[in-house]
């Protein structure tokens, strides 16, 4: 079975799971469908106006220091944005016009690299150009995530993921099981595997 990735390029658990994902995938021969998403009307469908860390400062302490944690654990660099969580709607629209690909997920995890490791702000179209370049992406991909088409499949996605259950990012669907969280990557693979 196909492993669906939901992701949200505001979700800081997102990016530790985005820069490990291709690879083990990869070594279980697993297929994996990328879908990003956006979870602001998600959040806003449960009354929330912002993130869940933000809105519950203790939660919001644990998880940084938890991804701190992770990070180093993982061999990643990790610094904490001045701006969290960040609009990831332009990221969200090119990674909906590229993907599938190897460009694609390269353009993914240097998103996350600029918000997550170099502390730029991903709603700058600079920042969003330089990181499709540096992928390797056609330079017409940026023009093309500002289409209607684009910007249609991008909602859809976001309603099929809130449709689904999907209540935040990551998550992982094999099939219908959803699987919530970096920690529930390689269940997710597992569960996969289970009937291959």
């Amino acid at each position: 079975m196909k492993v669906e990735f939901w992701f949200e390029f505001a979700s800081t658990y997102s990016y530790l799971s985005v820069m490990r994902l291709p690879g083990i995938a990869a070594h279980r021969g697993i297929d994996v469908v990328w879908r990003p998403f956006l979870l602001g009307p998600i959040f806003a469908a449960q009354g929330l106006t912002s993130s869940p860390f933000n809105v519950y400062p203790v939660k919001g302490r644990y998880m940084w220091r938890d991804m701190a944690r992770r990070a180093e654990e993982r061999g990643l660099n990790f610094r904490k944005p001045d701006l969290f969580p960040q609009n990831g709607l332009l990221a969200a629209r090119v990674a909906t016009a590229a993907l599938p690909g190897a460009a694609a997920i390269r353009f993914c995890q240097m998103v996350y690299q600029a918000e997550f490791e170099h502390g730029r702000n991903i709603s700058d179209p600079d920042t969003i150009a330089e990181c499709a370049a540096e992928a390797g992406l056609d330079p017409k991909m940026i023009e093309r995530a500002d289409s209607d088409e684009v910007k249609t499949v991008l909602r859809n996605t976001t309603a099929d993921a809130q449709a689904r259950g999907i209540f935040g990012a990551p998550s992982f669907t094999v099939g219908d099981e959803l699987f919530w969280g970096d920690d529930r990557l390689e269940d997710a693979l597992d569960w996969a595997m289970r009937d291959a």
